[in-house]
């Protein structure tokens, strides 16, 4: 599958010509502010130290395009990096793909983008990389499900920590009597899971189980649910998930039962 059938709302033939119309303009002005710059040393002038901020491959360092013009390389460098690479995450966006992404993989693709480790935005590198991303889309997708079996099933002693069952317990919901971001982040991977197998786009994080819970909490609720759960939480500070797509749990399991055949139930495999 080709990256336009990916990202149709997006012309990528168009994209990659406005970058170049971009880099060309870019080039033209470091052109023009060197020869500025040798001018006003042969007329013993001053010359301000001229910088960009916003630079990937620096990790937010500020590039200098005054002064010594030997690294000129390393300066189109960074900048062609710092035009590229929000273009990189927009397309990402614009496809979809994220959605299937677990959180090793955004992880690891955020990583490149922050650090600048990022190839060229043409149209042959948009293709290969978006090709490859659809075609491991599954592989991510499972691998998130199974890393958040793994957190979540250990969590209680009461969880099956050989399938996905009708609810969870898990420890640290709240502590201090305010929620927790690292227990609800998990219940927002599993949430991402339950739109994924139920055909529907991935939610808002800005709407995720952090708001939810604390929505709630605020209003001196001592529970809340959407489509997909019901979570219940106690003083103590443990929460109960109760699932409500019991379909969707058993899609969830039939995954698990893929990956781990001799570890689950008979019930389950089957």
């Amino acid at each position: 599958m080709s990256a336009s059938s990916l990202v149709k709302s997006v012309s990528i033939a168009n994209l990659v010509n406005q970058r170049v119309a971009v880099v060309e303009r870019i080039r033209q002005a470091l052109d023009l502010i060197a020869e500025a710059e040798q001018l006003a040393k042969t007329a013993h002038v001053g010359f301000p130290r001229l910088v960009i901020d916003n630079s990937y491959s620096l990790r937010g360092r500020a590039i200098s395009v005054s002064g010594d013009f030997a690294n000129r390389a390393d300066v189109e460098n960074g900048i062609l990096k710092t035009v590229d690479a929000p273009a990189w995450q927009y397309l990402l966006h614009e496809s979809g793909l994220r959605t299937f992404m677990d959180a090793s993989a955004r992880e690891k693709w955020d990583k490149q983008i922050s650090t600048g480790e990022i190839p060229p935005l043409t149209i042959d590198n948009i293709e290969a990389t978006f090709e490859a991303l659809y075609k491991a889309r599954g592989e991510m997708f499972e691998r998130g499900i199974i890393a958040c079996f793994r957190r979540l099933s250990w969590s209680y002693k009461t969880n099956q920590p050989c399938k996905f069952g009708k609810r969870l317990i898990i420890n640290g919901l709240f502590s201090y009597g305010s929620p927790n971001h690292e227990p609800t982040d998990e219940l927002d991977d599993l949430m991402r899971v339950f739109h994924v197998l139920d055909g529907k786009p991935e939610a808002d994080h800005r709407n995720g189980v952090y708001a939810l819970v604390s929505g709630a909490w605020q209003r001196r609720q001592s529970e809340a649910e959407n489509d997909y759960m019901r979570i219940k939480w106690f003083k103590k500070g443990t929460g109960h998930i109760f699932f409500k797509r019991p379909d969707l749990v058993d899609k969830m399991n039939m995954i698990l039962a893929k990956h781990y055949p001799h570890a689950l139930p008979p019930e389950v495999r089957r």
